[in-house]
């Protein structure tokens, strides 16, 4: 993990994290420390995830391991495919039985798009060779406001998809061979093993500046986390906004950086002092 200082100078109104190797493994379910620990943080700050993955996959990864009261929900706010989907909890829904997670907005692909986008992905993956037999799920997968391939599948277990493109060529090569085909589209290397497709101009910096402007918070009084913050990275336009980061190496970094975190703003709100007053300052890596 790349070390910074939790100090008193260093309290965000709000953080923000990736998904998949920052607060579980990839398409994986967030342990149980994790899940204390982010508890703990929701106590005293707000938190937002934000990931190129669908809802389901916040809800299977997160919402279903993370055991947290009405109050802490409240505080949780949910940008799924990279901010183009935001959702916040209302506990007024889920007192009449209905799904609390209330879609605030959502900018979506067209069908038109959405098709052109299959064809051109699949047609340029089988021309570099990249369209493997062996998989485990969908390949090209319609989020909506967003298409992702998935070298591997969406259901690929973990030791394969780490293993298919160790240093992110083959998704490089993909996508650079997609853009121009679609230059009305955003393409850009996702996860592992993937390749992610939104309206044109939109990535994590396009989530986190949609999210400043629901929350009414300031993007450098807020701190992202994230295990991609390099170049290549999908974190990596979050760090070129000027956000506060904190580069992690794995959810195990993560708990420990959230858990202190987390007493550090506890003991300035027991002391009297208002976090949310102050300016997260972060990590500038």
């Amino acid at each position: 993990m790349t070390q910074t200082d939790v100090s008193p100078r260093v309290l965000p109104r709000l953080v923000a994290f990736d998904l998949d190797d920052t607060l579980a493994p990839s398409k994986s379910a967030m342990p149980p420390a994790m899940a204390t620990a982010l508890r703990r943080l929701l106590d005293v700050v707000p938190v937002c995830i934000i990931s190129g993955g669908q809802v389901g996959q916040f809800r299977d990864q997160v919402l279903a391991h993370l055991d947290a009261d009405a109050d802490e929900l409240s505080r949780l706010h949910l940008m799924p495919t990279c901010g183009t989907r935001y959702y916040t909890y209302d506990p007024s829904r889920a007192d009449r039985d209905e799904d609390a997670w209330t879609l605030v907005y959502a900018n979506d692909l067209t069908p038109e798009q959405i098709r052109t986008g299959f064809e051109i992905v699949e047609a340029q993956a089988r021309r570099l060779g990249l369209w493997e037999e062996q998989t485990w799920g969908e390949i090209l997968e319609d989020r909506g406001s967003q298409i992702t391939f998935s070298a591997l599948g969406q259901e690929a277990p973990l030791d394969a998809k780490r293993s298919w493109d160790p240093m992110g060529e083959k998704k490089a090569a993909l996508r650079d061979a997609v853009a121009p085909l679609l230059p009305d589209l955003e393409v850009r290397s996702g996860g592992s093993t993937s390749v992610d497709i939104t309206l044109k101009g939109v990535d994590k910096a396009y989530g986190m500046k949609r999210l400043a402007e629901m929350t009414g918070i300031a993007l450098e009084e807020m701190i992202f986390v994230g295990d991609r913050l390099d170049p290549e990275g999908n974190d990596y336009p979050v760090k070129a906004l000027g956000v506060p980061c904190q580069a992690v190496s794995g959810w195990q970094d993560t708990v420990a950086y959230v858990t202190s975190l987390a007493s550090l703003i506890a003991s300035q709100t027991h002391s009297g002092e208002d976090p949310a007053s102050q300016v997260s300052l972060g990590a500038r890596l």
